[in-house]
């Protein structure tokens, strides 16, 4: 069996569903179709206050049909393979799908199966992850029972979804301990591969100061490797500064593991991928370096940005955009500068507001305000404003923008 539609779109998660209802805004009669096995669809940015007890995932949660325009035809089934010489995807099922123009956009793959012995206690002896929507909750329940001991955070080698979540679960952790009075009964340590808090030094600093107001000990180029959840052990691989490995062994009362990520391998084994196995395309107008009716947004492509739903949201307008300008025969835009932005919530009423594009250049929305100060206004945004702007306007295809720029942040930088 085979089909074929004018636009077809792989992948209905943030960045599919806003291509398909954003190019249905600009251009009511193309056909297109959505390549998505999933039935229900998840504000992922989310999942960190639902593990810390501030949200809920039913407050994440909707249901995929009700997200799709109507004129879309939704396909419910899994990509297999790609065959772009002849703008072919071939489904899981074995149907054939021909295309005009292709946009890619599955978003990340979870390796869990990278730390051994995770798969099996995950989701119990006090193992959770707020990364995985079966044990999100779990997340809470274990913190809201816990009265004391070692409680680890990890976080795996980049790239990985928010940089800043890891350590943003840590936070509302330690604010909820200091809140009840029992900060000092716990032992809190964070576990990261990287060699620092934060990618971007303007904003590691202000971490590394928030770090100390909890008295959390880092531990830097620490990887997770092993975990054993009935004798609550985990192992890392430590490297010092000379490349030199070691593994040390750590006991825990409660441990919050970010798996390692990748892009998914059946974009790994296509002709679409780089070396890396990232969907190949220019970091600017995201059409394919080899292929140019096809287009990547969203975490799976090559560009180095931080892997946000903030980036996914300024990348919309840059597909759809340049989809119609081929198909007009007008030149592309290189309208993508590597925006992304991390609320990092660095207390249970407060968030540091982290926004920057390529190169680490600090490029914030509101450039009035230090982008480095803890503030409640960007908690209400976590809580209420952001999940608003998902739902009501970028998943239905919407076009908002706030501009983006340094301002006299530039000259903070350079102090620092």
């Amino acid at each position: 069996m085979s089909q074929h539609h004018t636009l077809l779109i792989v992948g209905g998660g943030a960045a599919g569903v806003s291509v398909a209802n954003n190019m249905r805004r600009q251009n009511a009669k193309i056909d297109i179709a959505l390549i998505e096995p999933s039935e229900k669809h998840y504000y992922q940015p989310g999942f960190t206050i639902v593990g810390g007890g501030a949200y809920t995932l039913k407050q994440c949660t909707r249901n995929e049909a009700d997200l799709i325009h109507s004129s879309v035809k939704w396909l419910k089934d899994y990509a297999d393979s790609f065959q772009p010489d002849s703008n072919t995807v071939t489904l899981r099922s074995g149907e054939t799908v021909t295309y005009d123009y292709l946009v890619v956009c599955p978003g990340l793959q979870l390796d869990w199966s990278k730390i051994s012995g995770l798969k099996e206690t995950l989701g119990k002896h006090n193992v959770c992850s707020n990364y995985s929507v079966e044990h999100v909750e779990y997340t809470w329940e274990c913190l809201k029972n816990l009265q004391s001991g070692n409680a680890l955070f990890t976080q795996p080698p980049m790239p990985i979804k928010c940089a800043g979540a890891p350590q943003k679960i840590m936070y509302l952790a330690a604010d909820r301990f200091r809140k009840q009075g029992i900060l000092d009964k716990f032992n809190i340590e964070f576990y990261t591969a990287t060699p620092g808090m934060f990618g971007i030094p303007f904003f590691a600093k202000a971490l590394m100061k928030v770090v100390a107001g909890y008295g959390i000990k880092t531990n830097f180029t620490h990887n997770l490797v092993a975990i054993d959840g009935a004798t609550k052990t985990a192992t890392f691989e430590a490297t010092d500064k000379d490349g030199n490995k070691q593994q040390v062994t750590k006991p825990f009362d409660f441990i919050h593991v970010t798996p390692p990520q990748s892009a998914p391998d059946f974009i790994k084994t296509s002709p679409l991928a780089n070396a890396g196995g990232w969907v190949d395309v220019h970091d600017k107008t995201l059409q394919h370096n080899k292929y140019p009716n096809i287009f990547g947004l969203g975490d799976a492509t090559s560009t180095p940005n931080a892997k946000t739903a903030a980036a996914v949201r300024k990348q919309v307008p840059v597909v759809v955009d340049n989809i119609l300008a081929i198909m007009n025969n007008k030149a592309l835009a290189e309208g993508y500068d590597g925006y992304g932005s991390c609320p990092l919530t660095t207390s249970l009423s407060t968030v540091m507001l982290a926004e920057f594009s390529y190169g680490g250049k600090v490029t914030p929305s509101f450039p009035l305000l230090d982008p480095r100060k803890n503030r409640f206004i960007w908690w209400i945004g976590k809580k209420i404003g952001f999940p608003w702007m998902y739902w009501s306007l970028m998943l239905k295809g919407s076009r908002f923008d706030i501009p983006h720029k340094a301002s006299y942040v530039e000259s903070l930088t350079k102090e620092d």
